[in-house]
């Protein structure tokens, strides 16, 4: 018996014993679904909540920073009770579209468009793990990390 045989024996065995769950094979398949391999990855470089200005209305609002050599992203998070509005601006400005990848939303959603300066409002995104797809126009693409709002 060579090495090939012995690991086809060793998965049959746990295709019998120890099936993969269902739920879990389509997390991977959807995880796939995620990747952009030619899109520039923003980093987080800062995440701060600062609280509402004395005397205005509102609650406290997050701010993150994204980075990545070509480009960093600005956004601000505020709750609205489960759910998010995220606002903010790509710099430097650029004619593009934004779309919210997130675990309940679909793998390929519909982007809004980013205004002539570069700012974009996306509300009524679901609480959770979230990252940002930003395609320019020119056919780039740059893509936040994850990050929890």
């Amino acid at each position: 018996m060579n090495d090939d045989e012995l690991m086809a024996g060793v998965r049959d065995a746990f295709t019998v014993l120890d099936p993969v769950p269902g739920d879990v094979l389509a997390a991977g398949r959807a995880a796939l679904a995620w990747r952009l391999p030619g899109a520039t990855l923003a980093a987080l470089a800062r995440d701060g909540a600062a609280g509402a200005a004395r005397g205005t209305r509102g609650g406290p609002v997050r701010a993150l920073t994204f980075a990545c050599p070509d480009a960093t992203v600005e956004v601000e998070v505020a709750e609205a009770g489960r759910f998010r509005e995220l606002t903010g601006r790509i710099v430097p400005a650029a004619a593009a579209s934004v779309a919210v990848r997130h675990r309940d939303l679909p793998p390929d959603p519909a982007g809004a468009p980013v205004e002539p300066g570069g700012l974009f409002c996306l509300p009524d995104v679901p609480a959770g793990p979230v990252s940002l797809l930003f395609r320019l126009d020119g056919g780039a693409s740059v893509v936040t990390s994850w990050a929890h709002v």
